[in-house]
């Protein structure tokens, strides 16, 4: 399969005897460029202009004895090609040295070939040269790999590396008998992060790709010189910025390569030093209040691996089902958030730390468009298994609050190199002060950035005419990359399809995304023959499918997955070795799986809760299933032993639709579910709530609290919400209930209050609850037996529930803590609530500072009204509220209601 390229290449040099190689016939190359038709047919002497004849019969000379691989490699010696030798602007190019490495050399593992490195003068004499590294082998395959380079670059890629992602037991290319090559993108560093170099055009436009082209051309001519021939097949392998250096050349110069490799590539590189930017803001504006430390990041980074390992079925530190688990990214937030949103230590996020996780995840929308009409930049999947802290990687956010200008390693990663980005490549202003710019709106700087993304970007999905030669392309990302994000690729991907169409894209292109896979990095660090596969594509025609790879992290050595083409993901089956692939399949990830909601339990779980009619109720849940069941065990309205089920159906997130005549269940952290059960022979649901730890020890759950409920009359079952006060003795199991004796509501609770209530409890082990008296003593045991407390657990805290069932009234009272001292801080009930209402109103409510948002209403929210704990409303929307274990309760003139935290 040679290219156009090789051809005219191919047709100049054999015009030309090599002892004029390096001089006049380099001179003529400048007529090799195929757009040049007139040039061209003057360099091969088949221009109308008149020339001297030249005899068709040409002195017959002696056959020369070929060379030795030394003499060979020795004729490379300052090889030498004037400035006009090559298609883009340069200076000369000089072989600085051609060594013959011989196989014994000792620590040579490569075979015997020449080491040939040289330099590519600057066109200007302004930039730096590009140094190159060309490798001969002695015994070649009539084959060519071009690798591309790292990060800012600025170091030699010298071509002798193995392939990135392949099986321990795969040569490096040269060794297999590849002519191989690389180069340090034009300029020289001892730090892929310094960005310098870019203050130079020439040096910038080389590493936005021209130094690629540059290298491949020399690299041709010298195995010219070498072989007397060109190759028959040449690719191009590339890995982060060598993958945006692959993408770019095939956008570029179409033509070239016969198939390229391209990994986690950079290709989106100004919008991902943009969001590097946004990133670096959320961290450090506002004196560093969104900053993460290691721990703060390892909570995230464990919240969202407890949420989503199971997704895909297998318990296993890798998360597989991303866009599942997306769908439960904002309860894992909510439920690390800290009390009022203020920063109170390692074990929860404050709010504006929770506004950088968001930065972090989010895509960047730009006002304005980047080369190809890009205006976004993808976000990176913290919640999702992407890991910036632990083991399994060393870019961090940084060990301070506060950077450094410029950025050194002591702050975050990603800030790094977008503030070198801002400083050399945007401004050119070494002092300049990235935390100033706005990647959204870079105002002034605007039309830079758009010059900047023009040379260094490859986002251009028209790659018709490299696949129209049946040229060849392998896309691998890791979804957990925290470098450089895989949904910018995601999106390259699609817009190639739009740009192409899904069968051409299919013929030629295949994109693998890797769970669990870092930056190189990650809990899933996949090898592969891929040099294999896409010779196996481009020489013989067979495309190559989902595959198998084995993940080479030290502690899971030898497991393997599924390699699995986007978008889909491997799904464990549920049975044999979670460290084989033959037990996992690639599944459409279009099929989320409902456990999307990060608070569903992992096995089937038994739930203990009540109803606000009083009934004590058991649910039974398999999350595999979906499938529920409530049994009712003590109940005015109905016999105990009594059986619903039913099947659960994912709406949104948390939230499930029921058969209990249209009660939506919602599932929240800690364990606690709320729904409802239908009505004996209605049409309508009762309120419930549920949990899954229960405590039998009364002293758990002795405490003053707020009450709130609601009780119904049994001689006319009218409904009245109540509210009050109550305590929970610990040096005895009572109970003593309080109410205002002017509003029967809401009051500091006294012991000799007038409108008051005692009883005590006793545990009833048959039913896991606490059976409830009403009068007497637990000594005498001569109580009325009046209805059960359920003594939840919710994160260690107690959050009682009293189910009442007397001869006179039934109900269900709700107790949140009624402070001693300190207030209810204002923002401490933050957060979105889905409420079921005793009135059968189900609603969605936002709790935001001093203010309730439901729908298109809103209401002012005064903390610590009538008492401590309460938080009243006013406005449109008028109540109170009491929280516990991301309950909340609602109580208005005619209804009573329970919100659970979403």
């Amino acid at each position: 399969m040679n290219t156009p390229p090789k051809l005219w290449l191919n047709h100049i040099i054999n015009k030309i005897q090599y002892p004029l190689l390096t001089g006049l016939v380099c001179t003529l190359l400048t007529a090799c460029n195929p757009t040049s038709t007139q040039d061209l047919a003057t360099a091969t002497g088949t221009s109308s202009d008149p020339v001297t004849p030249v005899d068709p019969t040409p002195t017959e000379e002696p056959t020369p004895e070929p060379l030795t691989a030394q003499q060979a490699c020795d004729k490379l010696n300052d090889f030498t090609l004037p400035a006009s030798s090559l298609i883009l602007p340069t200076g000369e190019v000089h072989v600085v040295s051609a060594t013959l490495i011989l196989t014994d050399t000792i620590g040579n593992t490569l075979g015997e070939y020449c080491q040939v490195r040289g330099k590519i003068f600057s066109a200007t004499g302004s930039a730096p040269e590009i140094n190159f590294a060309v490798n001969l082998p002695t015994h070649w395959n009539n084959k060519a790999i071009h690798f591309g380079g790292g990060g800012f670059n600025g170091r030699l890629i010298d071509g002798t590396e193995t392939v990135r992602f392949s099986l321990p037991s795969n040569p490096a290319p040269l060794a297999q008998g590849y002519a191989t090559w690389g180069d340090d993108s034009g300029h020289q560093s001892g730090s892929i992060t310094d960005g310098s170099f870019a203050m130079d055009d020439e040096a910038l436009a080389n590493y936005g790709g021209d130094t690629l082209k540059k290298t491949h051309d020399v690299a041709l001519l010298l195995l010219k010189q070498r072989y007397n021939t060109l190759p028959q097949y040449s690719y191009f392998l590339g890995t982060s910025t060598g993958g945006r250096d692959a993408l770019a050349y095939i956008q570029r110069w179409p033509l070239d390569y016969d198939g390229v490799i391209a990994n986690e590539p950079a290709l989106n590189y100004s919008a991902t030093r943009l969001s590097n930017v946004a990133v670096g803001r959320a961290l450090y504006l506002d004196g560093g209040a969104g900053w993460l430390n290691i721990n703060k990041t390892l909570l995230v980074q464990q919240a969202a691996m407890a949420a989503c390992d199971r997704l895909d079925g297998a318990t296993d530190n890798v998360i597989s089902n991303v866009e599942g688990c997306r769908a439960g990214g904002a309860q894992v937030l909510a439920n690390l958030r800290c009390p009022g949103g203020i920063d109170s230590g390692d074990t929860c996020l404050s709010d504006a730390q929770i506004a950088t996780v968001k930065v972090i995840e989010s895509p960047l929308q730009l006002n304005y468009a980047l080369a190809n009409g890009v205006t976004v930049a993808g976000g990176y999947n913290l919640l999702e298994g992407t890991l910036v802290a632990g083991s399994f990687t060393t870019r961090n956010l940084g060990t301070r609050s506060t950077p450094g200008n410029p950025a050194v390693k002591a702050d975050a990663n990603m800030y790094v190199t977008g503030d070198q980005w801002v400083k050399y490549f945007i401004t050119r202003d070494a002092s300049f002060n990235a935390l100033t710019f706005n990647p959204a709106d870079p105002d002034s700087y605007t039309s830079r950035v758009q010059q900047v993304s023009a040379l260094t970007d490859a986002t251009n999905p028209d790659i018709s005419e490299f696949l129209g030669h049946r040229h060849r392309l392998i896309l691998l990302h890791g979804l957990a990359d925290e470098v450089i994000s895989p949904n910018s690729t995601i999106a390259w991907y699609q817009a190639v399809i739009n740009q192409v169409g899904q069968e051409a894209t299919h013929q030629g292109i295949r994109f693998y995304t890797v769970p669990g896979m870092g930056h190189g990095t990650g809990s899933f660090l996949p090898a592969w023959n891929s040099l294999a596969a896409l010779e196996n594509w481009v020489e013989h025609g067979v495309a190559p499918g989902n595959r198998w790879v084995m993940d080479i992290n030290a502690k899971t050595f030898g497991r393997t997955r599924p390699l699995c083409q986007y978008p889909s993901w491997p799904k464990y089956h549920g049975s044999g070795s979670l460290d084989a692939a033959i037990n996992y399949s690639c599944t459409d990830s279009t099929n989320i799986l409902p456990q999307a909601c990060s608070n569903l339990p992992t096995t089937a779980t038994t739930y203990k809760g009540g109803n606000t009619f009083g009934e004590e109720l058991t649910i039974n849940f398999d999350p595999t299933t979906m499938n529920y069941s409530i049994t009712i065990d003590a109940s005015l309205q109905r016999p105990a032993g009594t059986l619903r089920s039913g099947t659960l159906i994912v709406q949104n997130g948390c939230t499930f639709s029921s058969d209990e005549n249209g009660a939506l269940f919602t599932f929240t952290g800690g364990g606690v579910l709320s729904g409802g059960v239908a009505k004996v022979s209605e049409s309508e649901f009762l309120p419930l709530v549920a949990f899954q730890n229960v405590s039998d020890d009364y002293k758990a759950i002795a405490d003053i609290y707020n009450v709130t409920g609601i009780q119904y009359s049994l001689s006319n079952d009218n409904g009245i919400p109540l509210s009050g006060s109550a305590r929970l003795r610990s040096s005895a199991a009572t109970w003593q209930t309080c109410r205002d004796p002017n509003t029967q509501g809401f009051i500091i609770y006294d012991a000799n209050c007038s409108l008051s209530a005692k009883g005590y409890i006793a545990w009833n082990n048959d039913r896991n609850a606490f059976d409830y008296f009403i009068g007497g003593t637990p000594a005498n045991k001569d109580g009325k037996l009046s209805g059960s407390i359920i003594s939840g657990m919710v994160n260690g805290k107690p959050v009682p529930l009293v189910l009442t069932r007397s001869d006179y009234y039934y109900g269900m009272e709700f107790y949140a803590p009624q402070p001693s001292a300190l207030p209810l801080a204002t923002g401490a009930a933050d957060g979105n609530y889905h409420v079921m209402t005793t009135e059968v109103d189900q609603f969605d409510i936002e709790l935001s500072g001093s203010t309730v948002f439901q729908g298109n209403t809103y209401g002012e929210l005064t903390y610590n009204q009538p008492v401590l704990g309460v938080i009243n409303t006013a406005g449109t929307i008028i109540g109170s509220y009491t929280t516990n274990g991301g309950i909340l309760s609602l109580i208005t003139d005619d209804s009573f209601g329970l919100g659970l935290l979403y």
